[in-house]
């Protein structure tokens, strides 16, 4: 038997389905009334940075670099054909993608919704790897990562990782090295899949047009009851400095790009949604298009309004802050950057700019509401790191300027970070 739990939102007027499956798995069902889509995704808590891990309290394993990214692109092939080409057939969009935490398998449809799940959760628990198709898959994902290295706006985000991490993999690119995935093998794929996924280290998310029925009777059929395995993933010890304050790369481009990362110290509990949230307001006052140092930055003419933006990152044992752009003086840019951080630590966020920045996001939440796939995404990020998907919207309602403000302080420290550029 599997257990339903219902969980409702009254600020959303939404509700959705958490279920523990008796094959081990996690599944989430968001039925929406009207709606003709459909969008199923199929994540393992599993991404690029765990190349070195225990199982079971057992000896360390370690893996090539890439290795995930590898493993989610190989297991698209099965015996019995490729799961795209059967996707075709049902006439489903699908896709899959690796992070530095997760992996995930996904696909949308307006019809064949139950043949279109079955192929997802066959071809996701069946693995099939052989020395020749490892082989084969090394040319084409060699091309891809030298299609990144080729890529201004990639190298300039990953040299700012470089720059700030000594020895945690997130400096490392998702895809690895043309060295390092060569290491790679069939057994190596096993030893990996074996580890991580597991139904129990795993979730499903379906939004739009299903049922809870009709998703049971799916998983009922095709779930194959997994033996829980405790993972545990090593990393080394990562000091709270950034190891380079400057890393500048040569490209053919015609403006100067760069990225100024913060490096900040992650969180005791990464089950802190609330401080997630306010750290979410805080940065949108601090780099959003509606603040003071973003119209500094354009009026001194050092950003241009189509290329800047910052982005958030966070997971198992990294947090960090990255904003950046074009710019023709990207040193004048970044000290114009951290003297308007430093002064508004002095100062504090107005009230004025909290409660504009407060009902930007909870606009932008709401809207969320109406997109299958964001709610989907959203449900799998939130329960890899132990929050709640209607709990975001529930804090940034109930979010005080004082909470936004006494997080400011360890939010962004205007002395740690790595300046990078990629300069003609």
């Amino acid at each position: 038997m599997s257990n339903i739990k219902k969980i409702s939102s009254d600020i959303v007027k939404a509700e959705y389905y958490e279920i523990d499956h008796s094959s081990g798995l996690k599944i989430f069902v968001y039925p929406k009334k009207g709606y003709k889509s459909t969008y199923a995704i199929f994540g393992t808590n599993y991404g690029s940075v765990n190349t070195k891990f225990k199982v079971d309290g057992g000896e360390p394993i370690t893996v090539p670099d890439g290795i995930a990214h590898y493993l989610e692109h190989k297991l698209f092939e099965s015996e019995d054909g490729d799961a795209f080409a059967k996707y075709a057939k049902t006439g489903a969009n699908a896709n899959a993608y690796t992070s530095f935490e997760k992996t995930c398998y996904l696909f949308s449809c307006t019809d064949k919704f139950e043949e279109s799940l079955e192929i997802l959760l066959d071809f996701v628990q069946s693995p099939y790897f052989t020395p020749e198709t490892v082989a084969k898959e090394q040319g084409i994902i060699g091309q891809e990562i030298k299609m990144y290295d080729d890529s201004p706006d990639w190298r300039v985000m990953f040299n700012t990782l470089v720059g700030m991490y000594h020895n945690h993999p997130v400096k490392i690119d998702i895809a690895g090295t043309v060295e390092s995935i060569a290491e790679i093998t069939a057994e190596k794929l096993y030893e990996c899949y074996n580890s991580f996924y597991n139904l129990h280290n795993m979730a499903l998310c379906v939004v739009g047009n299903a049922t809870v029925e009709q998703v049971l009777a799916i998983a009922d059929k095709k779930l194959k009851i997994s033996e829980k395995h405790d993972v545990e993933s090593i990393f080394e010890d990562e000091p709270y400095g950034v190891a380079k304050t400057d890393i500048v790369q040569k490209f053919p481009v015609t403006i100067p790009l760069f990225n100024l990362g913060f490096k900040q110290k992650p969180f005791d509990k990464q089950k802190d949604q609330k401080k997630y949230v306010y750290q979410a307001i805080a940065l949108e006052v601090i780099f959003g298009e509606s603040g003071e140092l973003y119209n500094n930055l354009i009026d001194a003419e050092l950003i241009n309004s189509s290329s800047f933006g910052y982005e958030r990152m966070e997971g198992p044992g990294y947090s960090l802050t990255i904003v950046g752009g074009e710019s023709r003086e990207p040193e004048k840019a970044a000290d114009m950057i951290k003297s308007y951080i430093k002064e508004l630590k002095k100062t504090g966020i107005s009230k004025e700019d909290f409660e504009m920045v407060k009902k930007s996001l909870y606009g932008e939440e709401i809207a969320a509401f109406n997109s299958n796939s964001q709610i989907a995404n959203a449900v799998i990020d939130d329960y890899f790191m132990g929050r709640n998907l209607f709990g975001y919207i529930e804090t940034i309602a109930n979010a005080t300027l004082d909470d936004v403000n006494l997080i400011l302080g360890e939010l962004i420290d205007e002395d740690n970070t790595t300046l990078s550029r990629i300069i003609p």
